[in-house]
Parts: structure tokens; C-alpha cells; sequence
């Protein structure tokens, strides 16, 4: 019973997207009922002629009558085609609405969500699930109705025609609705196998093209195309079982509508021997039971399509599901800052476990500070940025700026008010220009260029044949790592924002670049927080507090001159670091 009332809740929510568009949806439905209503009564015209006309070779009134079942029969292919191209608009338009939803959706999630799923995940979600949706739809709006009239009629026309054959005619539907029933609870759950496998394999598929230059420098094609054999396997293995099921319904089918039809020629016979039914109402009656099975079929057809895409169905709603920044008070906003953060007994983790990789931390950073934050590869410092970006939210403690608790505030006015640059410096497949202006949607080509001077991007990009309208290609690889991390330094900085965050905002550029982005970051970072996450101790000389973590907790705060004096955990790390590079 649970079972069903998901399976009914599902199918009114997907209902609900055909809304927006419920008159044109009640049109085609009217234009079914008059298609169903029109055919309906062609059988019964038939034997209206072989009973009056036939018989007594009333050749003109037979001519009449063909004519007018030629003229049903052209109006009911027009209509048809009319009703056909009505509904592929209506689909279409719900499964724009729905993949929209999903995709701005999605938007909206949190670093977690896409944590927890990966790319090619989320990619069969919004490509391959929406689509799987489009026969489940056609089939919801074009046949549950219609066919249901259908049968009603059908069975009207029969039980007029004569009662005792109908009653012999539903001798045979309990065997085909419990073959049903049968069949396709356990399709359903072999449907939901096979759609978790083929997101595997899409999952997989993405990574391998996304990782091919690693693959080919480590020269492990071969164990790849292993992997993704297995994966290929799996999915098509979980096909095969699915639909192995699945194709005993419509033989089920055609044995129930052939046993059926020998019932009643069997029974009909012995009814027009014995003079109860006449042999123009046995015909008419073959006729109908033809046209009985075929809203059935197309009955049993949707319910195969429901069961089989409902898995699909359920996935989509699953992300829909999830909280999202958009459920936020939108106008619970930030004011505008003045860039004082403080951190008050803050601890987090990524996976909800005991690994903390933020222990009970506590600081408060001034507003217009330069801050440094160091340690080693997963002491904490870039889950330290990730909250006070709200890509996270801590499990403990509370995060303020300016003294406001930033825990319910709308997350989009925080970061509108930040300027964030993560260390991987992801561009999109467009020009240089574009990807600068994801920091400042309105920005001038002045304004763009002005930042790209302040950090020698315009230097690489006056060579470039097309300059900044120069197309980058996906993630960037026209570039070199180096111009790539400094268009995302241009890009953060575009945005004039109150608190600055650079997470190895140096990382991949050379030295002598380094230099000269050092100046434009001094500049830039005048009369704002600035945060700077560096493992080259050199580039924070400069800061005026320096947050040393290790294992989640900070260890050490001073400058650089008193942390050095301090001889501690940092003075370790710039002594082992400056030995190196000597």
C-alpha cells in the first residue's frame, strides 16, 4: 500500500508540470474523445448496413454509407495529426520546464551535493532522467483519459449488442490484470537497478574523458578500457534483466486477447445456432472486443512505461528535494560589510563523522586586516575559507561578520560582497572577457581591463590574435596553468569586494609573474580583509596576522617577524621551506 501511494504521488507531482499548459492538454484530450467517439462507431455502421442494405442490395444507400465511413475515417486521420503535433508541443514544453527546474535547482546547492554526487551523476539526472520522462508523459496526458473512455464505450456498445457475450468477454480479464500486477512489481525494482547502473557508467564515462591526459601520461589506457567494459557490462546486464521481465507482459498480452477472441467465436457460434445472436452482431461484437483490447494494450503500455520510468521520476525529485541556499529568508539580507569576521568555538566536518577537519576554532579577524592562513595539507585552511564563503556550514559554533551571525542570512548577499579566488582556477568555455565577468555580471570592457592590468593578464592577452574575446575552450586548456590562475585572480578581483579570498592565489605562476601580480595584489588589497592562504612563506612577509593551523586547530598567530622569533611551528616551516629553495 505504501508502495502504490508513492507511485500515485509521483505521477499527480509530475501532473502537476502539465498545469501551465492544462488547456491546450484539455483540447488534445477533446480532440481524442472525438477521434475515440468517431471510430466507435464504425463497427455498429457496419452492421447497420450488412442488416438493412446489404440483404436487400440497396446499392445507393451502401454507397452513402461508405462514403460517410470514408469521411470518419480521413476526419479521424486529421484530427490525429492535429492532436499528434498539439501534444509533441506540450511534452516538449514540460520537459524544458522540468530540466530548467532541475539545472537552476542544482544551481542553487550547496559544495556538499556535489561532493556526494558526481558530475556524470548529476549529467544523467538532467539529461537522461528528464528524457526517460517523455513517454510517461505523452502516455499520461494522451492515453489514461481517452482510454478509459474508450473502454467505457466500447463496453456500452457491447452490453447494447449483446449482454452474454460481454460477460463471457471478462472471463479473461482477471488473468491478464494479475499477470500484470505480477510483472511489473518486480520490473519496477529491476528498473531502478538499471538506471543506478547506467549513472555509474555516466559518472565513470565524464571522469575518463575528464582525466584522458592522465591516462595517457601514465599510459593506462588499457586498465581504463577494463574499467569501463565492467561498467558497460554492468549497465547492459541490468538492461537485459530488466526488460527479460519486462517482455513477458505483452506476449501475456496477445495470449489473453487470442484467448479472448476463440472464447467468443467458441460461445458466438453456438449463440447463432441457437438463433440468440445473429451473425452481423457476432461481427460487430469481434469488432469491438478489437477495439477493447487496444485501449488495454495502450492501458497496460502506460502502466509499463509509469513503472519502468519511475525510478527515473524519483531521482529528479530526489534533488528537487534537497535544501538549497534558494530556502533562505531572500529577505533576511546581509548589509553591507565592512569585512570583520570572527569564528566563535567552530568545528566541522565534511562527512558528519568523528574527523573533524575543524576542531573548537576560534579567532576574529579586523576589518581591513591582511591575513594569512598556513600549515600543511589538511590542517584546516581551505575549510576555514569554505565557511566563511557559506559553501559549508559548521556543525558547531557560529561564524559572524561584523557581528552578524551569517548562519541565516541569504548567501547571496554574502558573496556578492566577496571577492573568492579557489585554487582550482576553473574557466568556462568561452571568451577571456566572459569568464572575467562571471565576478561582475555588469562590468565594462574598461572596468575588465583595468583589472586584467593590475594583474599583468593583459601582458599574455594583447598577443592573442582575438585578444580578450579569445574563445579559452573547456576548463581553459588553450591556456597555460599560470594565464589560467590569473584570469581567476582578474575575475575575483573584478568585483571590488569587501573581503578579499585568495586560496593559492600564486600557486601555478612563475616567479618572475609572481613578482610582478604581488604588486597589484598589495594594491589591491588596501581598505579591505584580505585572506591569503600561501605555502610559499615568502609572499605573506608582509600580513598582518598569520593564523598557523595544524590538524584542524590553530597552533600559532603573530606576524612573521614574532612568529619567527616564537621558534615555533611556523619558524620550522620557513626555515625547512628556505632551505630547500637554497
Amino acid at each position: 500500500m505504501k508502495e502504490t501511494k508513492t507511485n500515485m504521488q509521483t505521477i499527480k507531482r509530475l501532473l502537476t508540470y502539465a498545469m501551465p499548459y492544462k488547456y491546450r492538454a484539455i483540447n488534445v484530450i477533446a480532440l481524442l474523445l472525438l477521434i475515440t467517439s468517431c471510430s466507435a462507431l464504425m463497427p455498429y455502421i457496419m452492421k447497420y448496413s450488412l442488416d438493412n442494405y446489404v440483404a436487400s442490395s440497396d446499392t445507393k444507400s451502401l454507397i452513402i454509407i461508405g462514403l460517410i465511413l470514408v469521411a470518419l475515417i480521413s476526419g479521424v486521420m486529421i484530427l490525429s495529426k492535429i492532436r499528434i503535433f498539439s501534444m509533441s508541443k506540450i511534452t516538449n514544453s514540460i520537459l524544458i520546464d522540468i530540466r530548467h527546474e532541475l539545472f537552476t535547482h542544482i544551481q542553487t546547492l550547496g559544495f556538499k551535493f556535489f561532493d556526494n554526487l558526481p558530475v556524470g551523476k548529476i549529467l544523467s539526472r538532467v539529461v537522461g532522467d528528464v528524457n526517460a520522462l517523455q513517454n510517461l508523459l505523452n502516455t499520461s496526458i494522451v492515453s489514461l483519459i481517452p482510454n478509459f473512455f474508450t473502454i467505457i464505450l466500447v463496453i456500452s456498445m457491447m452490453l447494447i449488442l449483446s449482454p452474454t457475450l460481454t460477460l463471457i468477454c471478462f472471463l479473461v480479464l482477471p488473468i491478464l490484470f494479475v499477470s500484470m500486477v505480477w510483472i511489473e512489481v518486480r520490473a519496477h525494482k529491476l528498473w531502478g537497478i538499471y538506471r543506478e547502473h547506467r549513472s555509474e557508467f555516466m559518472g565513470f564515462t565524464h571522469e575518463a574523458f575528464s582525466g584522458g591526459k592522465i591516462t595517457q601520461s601514465f599510459a593506462t589506457e588499457h586498465f581504463m578500457q577494463k574499467k569501463f567494459k565492467h561498467y558497460l557490462n554492468k549497465q547492459a546486464d541490468g538492461f537485459i534483466t530488466a526488460v527479460k521481465l519486462q517482455d513477458y507482459l505483452f506476449p501475456t498480452n496477445d495470449f489473453c486477447r487470442a484467448l479472448g477472441i476463440c472464447t467468443i467465436l467458441v460461445s458466438g457460434y453456438f449463440l447463432v445456432q441457437n438463433k440468440t445472436v445473429e451473425v452481423t452482431t457476432l461481427l460487430a461484437f469481434i469488432l469491438y472486443l478489437e477495439m477493447l483490447w487496444r485501449p488495454i494494450m495502450q492501458l497496460t503500455e502506460f502502466y509499463n512505461t509509469f513503472m519502468t520510468n519511475l525510478s527515473a521520476a524519483d531521482r529528479i525529485f530526489d534533488i528537487l528535494d534537497t535544501a538549497s541556499d534558494s530556502d533562505e529568508d531572500l529577505k533576511n539580507v546581509m548589509p553591507t560589510i565592512k569585512g570583520a569576521i570572527t569564528f566563535e568555538n567552530v568545528s566541522f566536518s565534511y562527512d558528519d563523522d568523528d574527523k573533524h577537519a575543524l576542531r573548537d576554532v576560534s579567532f576574529t579577524i579586523e576589518a581591513g586586516q591582511k591575513v594569512a592562513l598556513v600549515g600543511e595539507t589538511g590542517s584546516g585552511k581551505t575549510t576555514i575559507i569554505n565557511l566563511i564563503s557559506k559553501f559549508y556550514s559548521p556543525n558547531q559554533g557560529r561564524i559572524l561578520i561584523d557581528g552578524i551571525p551569517i548562519k541565516d542570512k541569504f548567501t547571496e548577499s554574502i558573496r556578492a560582497q566577496m571577492g573568492i579566488m579557489l585554487q582550482d582556477s576553473f574557466l568556462f568555455a568561452s571568451s577571456i572577457k566572459e569568464n572575467i565577468s562571471y565576478g561582475k555580471l555588469d562590468a565594462t570592457d574598461e572596468e575588465i581591463i583595468n583589472a586584467c592590468k593590475a594583474v599583468n593578464v593583459d601582458n599574455f592577452v594583447t598577443d592573442l590574435t582575438e585578444g580578450y574575446d579569445t574563445n579559452v575552450n573547456e576548463r581553459g586548456s588553450r591556456l597555460s596553468q599560470g594565464q589560467r590562475q590569473l584570469i581567476a585572480f582578474a575575475r575575483a578581483l573584478i568585483s571590488d569586494p569587501k573581503i578579499l579570498i585568495l586560496d593559492e592565489a600564486t600557486a601555478n605562476i612563475d616567479t618572475q609573474t609572481e613578482r610582478l601580480v604581488q604588486q597589484g595584489i598589495i594594491k589591491l588589497m588596501e581598505g579591505r580583509t584580505s585572506i591569503v592562504i600561501a605555502h610559499r612563506l615568502s609572499t605573506i612577509r608582509d600580513c598582518d596576522k598569520i593564523f598557523v593551523l595544524s590538524k584542524g586547530k590553530i597552533v600559532e598567530v603573530g606576524t612573521h617577524d614574532e612568529l619567527l622569533k616564537s621558534g615555533g611551528y611556523y619558524a620550522e616551516l620557513f626555515y625547512a621551506q628556505y632551505k630547500f629553495l637554497t
